[in-house]
């Protein structure tokens, strides 16, 4: 039981890194988005605004993965003890 506590704190902390990750990245496109110097035809405007929006999408995807994970720790009796080290 405590190897799936331990596992399952680590998927959440994972899952949590992805989230960051997308959402700094589709930053990253959004910002290009809205310089208005940055592309040259409408095709790369709306190339830009999706995959900011995937990567946004993909945080939150992700941002929903590690609530649930976190969840399920809390449910466990061997979950509490990883989640106050955090």
């Amino acid at each position: 039981m405590k190897n799936e506590a331990k596992r399952l704190f680590e998927k959440m902390v994972d899952f949590k890194r992805f989230a960051i990750a997308l959402l700094a990245v589709g930053s990253f496109f959004y910002l290009g988005l809205i310089i208005p110097d940055t592309a040259n035809t409408m095709l790369e405007l709306y190339i830009m605004a999706g995959s900011s929006t995937v990567f946004l999408i993909g945080s939150i995807y992700f941002f929903a993965l590690s609530k649930h994970c976190r969840a399920k720790l809390n449910e466990m009796d061997d979950g509490q003890e990883f989640l106050m080290k955090k």
